[in-house]
């Protein structure tokens, strides 16, 4: 079979331009970080480098994929990968700006608080917020497309999907970094708990994500919505409890009189912060399930 290539006005175009920033930034950034040596507190140094991680990981996958769908869009081959492209796209471009902007939070809190900026930080905290931008680009231009071109993941429900797991790939180091450095605030049961709560959440948001990209919804035995409206129920009910262990672990804080780093009261309320926006997305997700089911018993 022949390779396609684009014609020469698709390679000016807003997308292929917007993509091509994407990979170069995001190829900048994590290779200045990367050649960067943190000079942190040692008390802090594993909370610390965990985050650096998932800074260093983010810019990475995000890359490659980015890549990935780059070199598919030039020469045309993803109509023959059994994938729903259009959903794929716009999950890869709004999840990675929603991932580039906690990397780019971090990592510049990391250089600003915990070491002297040097020229190489400090262009890697540039690098990592024109990466931010190239993928804000892209979802602007992905979101801004007809609906039958964006697909499901462009609608709010397909938005607030992408919302959920970013506020799931969010929980699970912060609930093992703020346990490991509170170890005597946190008690054993509620690590487990709050862990138990974000994993679930996490496998549901990729099983569903799976499903939609796969364009599977149709192959399952019960009608997908209600599992979708299922799902969503379950969100809300985990993350409330996730929540009130949050807020617990804040009221704990308030309570010992022992002197607790700055870094670790922080996590808390980030932790707190992010637990209760995703419960958020997950309790306005149900409410808009519930109302496309009430719709269509009425049809």
């Amino acid at each position: 079979m022949p390779v396609i290539v684009l014609e020469a006005r698709d390679f000016t175009s807003s997308l292929f331009l917007v993509r091509t920033w994407e990979v170069l930034s995001g190829c900048i950034t994590f290779s200045l970080v990367a050649s960067l040596e943190l000079s942190h507190d040692p008390a802090n140094v594993s909370q610390l480098n965990t985050f650096r991680t998932l800074c260093m990981f983010t810019w990475c996958f995000f890359f490659g994929i980015t890549l990935l769908i780059h070199v598919l869009s030039v020469i045309q081959f993803h109509s023959l990968i059994p994938i729903s492209w259009k959903n794929l796209t716009l999950t890869v471009a709004v999840l990675g700006a929603s991932m580039s902007l906690s990397a780019c939070v971090y990592f510049s809190w990391i250089i600003m608080n915990h070491q002297h900026p040097t020229v190489i930080s400090v262009a890697g905290a540039v690098g990592s917020f024109l990466t931010l931008m190239a993928y804000t680009s892209e979802s602007y231009i992905l979101c801004n497309q007809a609906s039958e071109q964006r697909g499901y993941m462009g609608s709010k429900g397909g938005l607030l999907k992408i919302l959920q797991l970013w506020g799931g790939c969010q929980m699970i180091p912060l609930v093992v970094e703020v346990d490991g450095g509170l170890p005597n605030v946190v008690q054993g049961w509620q690590r487990w708990v709050s862990g138990m709560c974000y994993g679930v959440c996490v496998l549901m948001s990729l099983f569903t994500l799976v499903v939609i990209l796969g364009d599977l919804a149709g192959r399952s035995p019960l009608p997908f919505k209600k599992f979708l409206a299922a799902f969503s129920l379950i969100g809300v009910l985990l993350y409330v409890v996730a929540t009130v262990i949050c807020f617990t672990k804040i009221l704990q804080l308030k309570e010992i009189g022992q002197t607790i780093s700055s870094l670790s009261v922080g996590l808390v309320i980030m932790e707190t912060a992010i637990a209760s926006i995703t419960l958020l997305a997950y309790t306005v997700d149900l409410a808009f399930s519930i109302k496309l089911l009430c719709d269509r018993s009425q049809a």
